[in-house]
Formats: structure tokens, C-alpha cells, sequence
């Protein structure tokens, strides 16, 4: 009998610190004054339909995305560029992510909307949804990554391994005894040949797995002591791991080294002079830990890095967008230091203070949208969700909680996600910026489109309702 996912210690889900405040937030300090009713009038002609168009809060279940914005006009006054690089998006499944004990109905709604929800679906080796695959040396527990692989194979996507992480043997445990407060701890190094011949294994065993992401935001590699990243641990287990997969699996892409791009105030001690904007700076500890990642690896396929859109311990304020500039502004400094296609296999695309993320909230798919379009400016090859099914996490999702009866229903952000996913995969996706109003739009070849509102203002629209805050529209192609 399979073990039930739902009866293990809940497993902290990887995030980066201290990106979110959780406690009372302060009212937001901006707000938007339109500048020109006229062009934006003019951008909006022939709209039928936007998700949260009208003043009233929208459906918690999104149902409102299922809309269409015949006629829009997106040529005069807007600002357009091309994408920078063809953009694959993709989700990873954490602790609940349609498992085989939740409601029949619910897991069949999610897994309707995930079949369209990605090109690359990621799957943890140990916690964030699995058990340990080996409690034991040479004892072997493949039940609940069995489940999570069948699901990517049942929903027709492709296969990333995240190698983390460690059973509790490698990092001094009890043999044959898990405790999943240690789920964050490093192995070893004496145990780094064994973790590597695990991963080796699994790759082994799972044919569909096409690439590979070695460990978990340098989870356990903090050396207090130094202050500083462990990174010369962290590279010698990564060299261990992608010696080891290639030597089984050579046609396996592997990459690294996974760390949060933490933003810090430019005053922080720890903050970068180089790699800075308005959202901040990056800590200058996580730059050196890159630079010696990438002098001293045996081999990489793909650089991964993650982050958020606030400082450390902060929030944003604004509009989305200009927070959303961090992503392409950091992932513009790495293509100058690396020619490895850039993944951000974490983003956490915040909301400002006075508004409430998670699943149903339309701020928060508005703010993932403004983040994919800086990922898309900027040529990052592949933006994974975390976390696709909704859950108390305060981020947007693409299905409901398929936990309970009700769950599994679309959100504010699954059909704008799936409009994009296809379009942005073929590298032909515009972006564009209206010059007067706070709007930014996907645009297709053949004339199809997203437009997100991305401030906490209505938009005035002449003869028609105003754009609501955070509205998200769907333009379909024009009829000949």
C-alpha cells in the first residue's frame, strides 16, 4: 500500500527568505492619476470583456478569466519589443499537487488545466510532495516519485529533476528514519558519491527526465562562520552530481547552482555595487558564490538562480511592472557573465502592501504576468511556477486547492498562463508598454493578446467601464 501523502509532516516549501513581510501592511503609498482618458480610449476600443473589469472584487475561482477582448487596439500609444529568446514556462509540484488520495472530480479539473500549463513540469527528488527515495543504504522507496512522474507523463509534459534532497542517512541520521525538520540540511561531504550515485540512479530510472537542477538554494550551505556561502561545498557536491548523471544518462541536461538572487537596501554591507536598480541591489555574497560555481564546475548546461521582487523583509509599492524589472535587470548582468541559457526555476512576484496574494487574488496573477513579461524581455529560456495548485502560500496558482471537493477550478491567472505558455515557447511573443496608462500587453503574430493592468487604479476608458485594478484581458486574433 502506497504511503498517503497527506498523512507526513507538512514539508516546509522552498522560498526566499525574507521576501514577504507576514505582519499588519502599511496602506500603499502610490496611486495611479491617468494622464490621458483619450489614449487610453483609444488603446481599449471594441473591449468586451477583462478579467476583474468591473469594480467588484472578482470570483475567487477565477471564473472570470474565461473571457475575450474582440477589437483592442494596440498600435497608437504603445511602445513594443520583441521577445528576447524563446521562453519556456513550466510549474513544480510541491507538498499537494493532485496526489492519488484527494477528490476524484477536483484532481480532474486540475489536471485538465495542467495539460496546458507548461512545456517542463519539475519534481523534487526528496520533500516538496516525495517521500525518501533511499531511507536507507541500498534500500529503496520509489512509491511517491513513481506518482509525481506518472502524473508529468499522464499530463503530456516534460521532465526536470530538482536533486534535492538528502536522506537523513547522508547528513547523519538514523538509517531508515526521516525528520523532516532536517529536510533543509546538506549531505556530507563524505556521502556526496552517494548522494551523486542516487540521482544517478533515479535518472536511470526514469527514462522522461530530461534535465536535471542539482540541489535547492544552496539549501544547508551557509557557512556561518565565514558569513558567506559554502560555495566550495556546494560545488563539489554539483561536480559529484553531474559527473554522475552524465556518466549514465550523457543525453541529461544538468544545471546549477539554484541560489535566491536575495534584493537587499544599496546601504545593506552585504549589497552588490554592480548588479543594482530601483528595486535594490543583490547581495554581493550570492554574486561570489555564482562566480566560483562557474570557475571551478566540471560542466553545466543551464544556469538556475530564483528570487523574489521584494527586498529582504520588505514589500513592493506601484505598479507591478516597475517592480518586475529586477528579473530582466538580473538576468541582463548574468547572460554578461555566462553565454548558459538562464532558468528561474523559483519567482515570487509579490503583491503591495494592502492587498492579499494566493490563488484567488487577482493582484497576485497580474504580478506573476508583469514578471513573466521581464523574463520574456530579457531572454530567459525557462520560468517555473512553484507551486501550480492552490495552497496558504501567498502566490498566484493555476488551480484551486484539489485537496477539497470544490478544488481544482481555474484561477485570476490560468488563462492568461496558457495563452502564453504556447506562444512564448515559439519566441514570437511582442511585449509592450502603453506609453500613458499603466498597461503593459503579450502580443502574437497574429494579432492575439494579453493586456494587464498592472496598478491599483482603474483605468478610465471613454464609453465604457473603467479597467479594473489589476484587470487581466484576453484579445482574441482579429477576423478577416
Amino acid at each position: 500500500m502506497r504511503p498517503r501523502r497527506s498523512l507526513r509532516p507538512e514539508i516546509a516549501r522552498s522560498r526566499p527568505r525574507g521576501t514577504r513581510s507576514f505582519g499588519a501592511r502599511s496602506s500603499r503609498a502610490r496611486s495611479f492619476r491617468a494622464r490621458s482618458a483619450t489614449a487610453v480610449a483609444a488603446l481599449a476600443v471594441g473591449l468586451l470583456a477583462l478579467t476583474g473589469c468591473s469594480t467588484a472584487t472578482p470570483p475567487a475561482t477565477g471564473a472570470a478569466t474565461d473571457r475575450s477582448a474582440a477589437g483592442l487596439d494596440l498600435g497608437r500609444g504603445w511602445d513594443w519589443t520583441p521577445q528576447g529568446a524563446p521562453l519556456d514556462l513550466g510549474v513544480t509540484h510541491t507538498q499537494d499537487s493532485l496526489d492519488d488520495h484527494d477528490p476524484a472530480e477536483a484532481n480532474a479539473r486540475g489536471e485538465a488545466i495542467l495539460r496546458d500549463s507548461g512545456v517542463w513540469q519539475n519534481v523534487h527528488l526528496m520533500g516538496f510532495g516525495t517521500l525518501s527515495p533511499e531511507p536507507a543504504p541500498g534500500q529503496y522507496d520509489w512509491a511517491t516519485l513513481d506518482e509525481r512522474m506518472e502524473l508529468v507523463q499522464r499530463t503530456g509534459a516534460r521532465t526536470v529533476l530538482t536533486a534535492c534532497c538528502a536522506p537523513d542517512w547522508m547528513k547523519g541520521g538514523v538509517p531508515g528514519r526521516t525528520d523532516w525538520t532536517r529536510l533543509e540540511a546538506a549531505p556530507l561531504p563524505q556521502d556526496f558519491p552517494a548522494y551523486a550515485a542516487l540521482v544517478a540512479r533515479t535518472v536511470q530510472r526514469y527514462p522522461q527526465i530530461e534535465r536535471v537542477v542539482v540541489w535547492n538554494e544552496l539549501k544547508g550551505f551557509f557557512d556561518m562562520t565565514k558569513n558567506r556561502w559554502d560555495h566550495e561545498g556546494y560545488t563539489a557536491l554539483y561536480n559529484a552530481v553531474y559527473t554522475a548523471v552524465k556518466a549514465v544518462r550523457p543525453d541529461v541536461q544538468v544545471g546549477g547552482p539554484y541560489p535566491v538572487m536575495i534584493s537587499l537596501p544599496k546601504d545593506d554591507p552585504n549589497a552588490s555595487d554592480t548588479v543594482t536598480g530601483s528595486w535594490g541591489a543583490i547581495d554581493r555574497r550570492i554574486l561570489d558564490a555564482l562566480g566560483y560555481w562557474d570557475a571551478n564546475k566540471v560542466g553545466a548546461d543551464f544556469l538556475a538562480v530564483d528570487g523574489g521582487t521584494a527586498q529582504r523583509g520588505g514589500t513592493i509599492s506601484g505598479r507591478l511592472d516597475d517592480a518586475a524589472t529586477k528579473f530582466s535587470d538580473v538576468t541582463r548582468y548574468l547572460r554578461t557573465t555566462s553565454t548558459l541559457p538562464i532558468w528561474w526555476t523559483e519567482f515570487y512576484s509579490e503583491v503591495p502592501d494592502g492587498m492579499t496574494g494566493a490563488a484567488d487574488s487577482q493582484a497576485s496573477a497580474a504580478s506573476t504576468l508583469a514578471s513573466v513579461a521581464a523574463f520574456a524581455r530579457s531572454g530567459v529560456s525557462v520560468a517555473l511556477l512553484w507551486g501550480p495548485q492552490g495552497s496558504s502560500l501567498e502566490y498566484s496558482a493555476l488551480w484551486t486547492d484539489a485537496t477539497e471537493p470544490a478544488g481544482g477550478r481555474p484561477t485570476p491567472l490560468t488563462q492568461a498562463w496558457q495563452w502564453l505558455v504556447p506562444r512564448l515557447a515559439q519566441g514570437t511573443v511582442e511585449l509592450g508598454t502603453a506609453q500613458d496608462a499603466p498597461l503593459i500587453a503579450f502580443r502574437a503574430p497574429d494579432g492575439s493578446a494579453v493586456v494587464v493592468n498592472v496598478s491599483d487604479e482603474e483605468v478610465p476608458v471613454d464609453g465604457q467601464q473603467p479597467l479594473a485594478p489589476y484587470a487581466i484581458g484576453i484579445r482574441n486574433a482579429p477576423t478577416a
